[in-house]
């Protein structure tokens, strides 16, 4: 009973993380960043979201923005979710390369 209240919440946050990603690199040309998976603590204060940032040469920068500003992100997030939920869990991102893995295990592939 409890995996699936963790399963919809961390689909719910994703779904708004995504939506204040794209918001917040819309002003910035050239970069997409996109929630892939969130995984959220059984007591549901800890939100951990991978993140795909593209171009990948910017995603080591980017992320240091992101987590600098993970109090701002929590702030706007809690507008967002604040009636469904009574607290807004914390936020740790992390980089999401399994995309590059997956293109790097073809090269090896093909050559």
């Amino acid at each position: 009973m409890q995996e699936t209240r963790q399963n919809r919440i961390a689909r719910l946050l994703q779904k708004e993380l995504s939506l204040i990603f794209q918001s917040q690199t819309r002003l910035m040309n050239g970069v997409m960043v996109s929630v892939t998976r969130c995984r959220i603590s059984p007591d549901l204060s800890i939100c951990t979201a991978y993140l795909s940032i593209f171009p990948s040469e910017k995603a080591e920068e980017l992320l240091e923005n992101i987590n600098g500003n993970d109090r701002t992100i929590r702030f706007e997030l809690g507008k967002r979710v604040g009636k469904q939920l009574r607290f807004v869990p914390e936020l740790r991102f992390f980089i999401d390369d399994s995309l590059d893995y997956i293109e790097r295990i073809d090269e090896l592939l093909k050559g």
